[in-house]
């Protein structure tokens, strides 16, 4: 009773379950992989009391950047997340996997790899095209 994607309007309850469990595996992994941000950007204050200056300078330079480096990761992860958790509700109102643009359906290859995507290859690549 397979049916391809240009007839279909919107993917069965058992492909929503599927995808379900994809994001929520997915959103375990990437909340893990915040607060590991977050702690390093909290914590892991290096103590270089005992260095020559100019090493010390230069440490703290690094880690500076690392910081920053690691905030900007946590903003992006936590984008992530959400993207994630709005997928979750698309999923529970039953018009995930739907592109916002064509209103078909995102092939399924596509939600795998992107399991928070809102839009088809062909959407995307026009919106690329605009900027």
């Amino acid at each position: 009773m397979e049916t391809n994607n240009a007839e279909k309007t919107r993917y069965s309850d058992e492909e929503l379950e599927e995808f379900k469990e994809l994001i929520l595996d997915r959103l375990a992994q990437a909340r893990k992989d915040l607060e590991l941000l977050q702690e390093n950007v909290k914590g892991d204050e290096n103590n270089s009391d005992d260095t020559a200056p100019t090493f010390k300078i230069l440490e703290e330079g690094a880690a500076v950047l690392s910081k920053e480096e690691n905030s900007a990761l946590a903003v992006r992860q936590a984008k992530y997340i959400k993207n994630l958790e709005n997928a979750l509700i698309r999923i529970e109102n039953k018009t995930y996997g739907i592109c916002r643009v064509t209103g078909k359906l995102i092939p399924k290859e596509r939600l795998y790899a992107v399991p928070h995507a809102t839009l088809s290859i062909e959407a995307k690549m026009n919106q690329n095209k605009k900027k």
